[in-house]
C-alpha cells in the first residue's frame, strides 16, 4: 500500500512501512531507542513489532498503565523519569507503539523531554490508526477534561500496520469506527456510504478504508495544520462528544464510555442540531443517525446528566472568547465551522437521540 505524504514526515504502511522505519532508524543513527507501550501492547504487540524493526541501536522498554484515566502529567512525570535515569539525551528517540493514548502522551513526552527529542508512532487500535497518530496533535488530559494539555508537533513518520487490529477485541474495533464514519460525513456522500456499509469487524476489508480515513484527515491537515480554521470540521460530533466523555469518565455512578462510543452520540446530536441551525434536510440527519445508531448501544441520559454535560462544554478548544463553537453541516462533505447553539436546542437534541434509539 503506498504512503502518503505528511507535512514532513510520511504514514506508511505495512512490510513497506517497515522499510521506511528500517530506513529512518539507519540514518538517524539514534543513542537509544526508548519504546513506549502499555501493558496491553507489550503483551500482544511489542514482540511482533520487534521481529521487524532491524537496528543495532539499544532498545528500551517504557510501560504505563493502560486506559484514559492513565493519559496524565503524573503519568507523563513517570515517562520521563525514566528517561532520565535510563540516560536518554537529545539525540534518543521514543517509538509510540499503542492506541491514542500511548500515541498522544508519548508524543507530548517527546516534545517536551529535553526541549524535544524525535518520536514515531505505531497505532496499535482502529482509533489511533485513523485519528490519534496521525496530525501532529500530542497531549494529556487535565482531570477529566479532554486533550487540555498538549502541542502540535509532528512525528517522524508513522507506521500503520493493520494485523494489530486481530489483537483487538470487538468494542475497540467499533470505537474507532466511529472516526471514520466521522470522516464520511464531513468529507462525502460516497465515502459515508462505503464505510456504513463495511463491517468494523473485517480487518481484511478495512484496510483500504483505513487508508482512505487517514488520507482524508491528512488532506484537511496540511490545509491547516494548526486548527485555525478547516481543521476544526475533524472535530465534528466532539463537541458534546467530549463532554459526554469526560461526564461519564469522572462519574462515580456511571459506566467509562469509549471515546467511539461518545462520539457516535455526539454525531447523532449534531446532525440534529444541523437541521435545525443550517441546512441538512431531514431525511439525511434521520438516515445518517439511524445508521450511527445501529453499531452503538443506546444511552440514557437523566434532565441531571445533560445540564452536567453542558457545563462541561466550555472547556472546549473551540471556544473563543467565552463562546462555544460547533460544527454542523449543511449536507454530507459540507461541514460548516463556529456556530452557537442554544441549550435549549441541545436539550432538543438530546430528545431525538432518545426517540430515535427507541423506535
Amino acid at each position: 500500500m503506498q504512503a502518503i505524504q505528511a507535512k514532513d514526515y510520511k504514514i506508511a504502511f505495512g512490510n513497506h512501512g517497515y522499510e521506511n522505519l528500517n530506513v529512518l532508524l539507519k540514518e538517524k543513527n539514534y543513542s537509544i531507542l526508548f519504546i513506549l507501550v502499555d501493558s496491553n501492547t507489550h503483551e500482544y504487540c511489542l514482540a511482533q513489532f520487534l521481529q521487524n524493526v532491524e537496528t543495532s541501536q539499544t532498545i528500551e522498554i517504557i510501560e504505563v498503565d493502560p486506559g484514559e484515566e492513565f493519559k496524565n502529567l503524573e503519568t507523563c512525570e513517570g515517562v520521563w523519569n525514566v528517561l532520565s535515569e535510563l540516560n536518554a539525551d537529545r539525540k534518543s528517540a521514543l517509538i509510540n507503539l499503542g492506541g491514542g493514548v500511548v500515541t498522544d502522551l508519548g508524543g507530548f513526552v517527546a516534545c517536551c523531554f529535553k526541549r524535544g527529542i524525535d518520536f514515531i508512532n505505531i497505532p496499535t487500535t482502529l482509533l489511533a490508526m485513523v485519528d490519534a497518530s496521525v496530525g501532529g496533535k500530542t497531549g494529556v488530559d487535565l482531570g477529566p477534561l479532554k486533550n487540555q494539555i498538549g502541542v502540535i508537533s509532528n512525528p517522524e513518520m508513522v507506521l500503520v500496520d493493520t494485523t494489530f487490529l486481530g489483537t483487538l477485541p470487538i468494542e475497540e474495533l467499533r470505537s474507532g469506527y466511529a472516526e471514520m464514519l466521522k470522516h464520511g460525513l464531513i468529507n462525502s456522500e460516497s465515502y459515508w456510504n462505503t464505510v456504513k456499509d463495511t463491517k468494523y469487524s473485517d480487518i481484511e476489508s478495512l484496510g483500504e478504508l483505513i487508508r482512505q480515513s487517514i488520507a482524508i484527515k491528512n488532506e484537511v491537515v496540511l490545509e491547516d495544520p494548526f486548527e485555525q480554521n478547516i481543521r476544526k470540521s475533524l472535530n465534528y460530533g466532539h463537541t458534546l462528544g467530549h463532554a459526554i466523555e469526560s461526564y461519564f469518565m469522572e462519574s462515580d455512578e456511571k459506566n467509562r464510555l469509549l471515546h467511539g462510543e461518545a462520539i457516535a452520540v455526539g454525531m447523532v446530536l449534531a446532525n440534529f442540531l444541523s437541521t435545525e441551525l443550517r441546512s441538512l434536510g431531514k431525511d439525511t440527519c434521520d438516515e445518517t443517525s439511524k445508521a450511527i445508531l445501529s453499531f452503538y448501544p443506546y444511552i440514557n441520559f437523566e434532565e441531571k446528566d445533560i445540564e452536567a454535560i453542558i457545563t462541561l462544554l466550555k472547556y472546549d478548544k473551540k471556544n473563543s472568547h467565552g463562546l462555544i463553537y460547533f460544527v454542523l453541516l449543511d449536507a454530507i462533505g459540507k461541514p460548516v465551522l463556529n456556530q452557537e447553539v442554544s441549550n435549549e436546542l441541545i436539550f432538543k437534541a438530546f430528545d431525538y437521540y432518545k426517540k430515535l434509539s427507541n423506535k
